[in-house]
């Protein structure tokens, strides 16, 4: 048997629902609120058929710049050969989800304005960049009443 040329190919796990989530789509999938801007993440559902995304979409970002009744219009980066092409597409709300990836940046900048309004009440300079972390310095290892143990590998014996 040769393989399939359809569009599904290749998304037998891909498409398929998690381990006791099947059935029944929860009414809060129905309850988001999507707005034009909006960055979503697109994640195919195999119980509903009608608006899937194609298999090369599933897992990006993209954002989101129509919203109509049932579905939401995305625009996604696709690479094609060499070049990326930002590509229109059209989902039902089951296959987006709102992303994640902007959450820490938003948390970081209300706590930036926290600390710089603060810092110009007492009147001092707080730097708000981010700093990578040092490496840990150099220490020993001690344990109570533990002797050394030195481990190496056995010896191979052939034994007949």
């Amino acid at each position: 048997m040769t393989n399939p040329h359809g569009k599904r190919r290749g998304t037998r796990y891909m498409f398929s629902r998690d381990f006791r989530k099947r059935g029944m789509i929860p009414l809060s999938t129905y309850m988001k609120v999507y707005k034009t801007g909006d960055i979503v993440d697109i994640k195919g559902c195999g119980t509903v058929t009608k608006g899937m995304p194609y298999k090369a979409y599933h897992g990006k970002t993209g954002r989101v710049y129509n919203v109509s009744k049932r579905a939401v219009g995305v625009i996604v980066n696709k690479r094609v050969k060499g070049r990326i092409m930002a590509k229109k597409i059209n989902l039902r709300v089951e296959h987006i989800s709102h992303s994640k990836c902007r959450d820490d940046f938003l948390h970081r900048v209300v706590r930036n304005e926290k600390v710089k309004k603060e810092a110009k009440a007492s009147g001092i300079y707080v730097s708000t960049r981010r700093s990578p972390v040092n490496p840990k310095s150099a220490h020993t290892v001690k344990g109570k009443g533990i002797q050394i143990e030195e481990v190496c590998p056995i010896r191979y014996e052939f034994i007949a």
